[in-house]
């Protein structure tokens, strides 16, 4: 299931790579795509609480479902 979160902090597109590749450590499988302008990530294969773990450990701040 594709499901997009508000996340912010991220500004460059390190960032954007950062919080892809920190939800591929958790959810190998998972399709991730960042919008930097909305402040958004949207996932699919991967669990909210996936998400959230990796985006809180990447340094990022998850603010939960758009």
């Amino acid at each position: 299931m594709t499901t997009t979160y508000n996340v912010t902090g991220m500004t460059c597109g390190g960032c954007a790579r950062s919080v892809e590749a920190a939800i591929k450590s958790v959810a190998a499988d998972a399709k991730v795509s960042v919008d930097l302008g909305k402040a958004a990530v949207t996932v699919d294969g991967a669990t909210e609480a996936e998400v959230k773990q990796a985006v809180d450990e990447a340094g990022f701040n998850f603010l939960g479902k758009v």
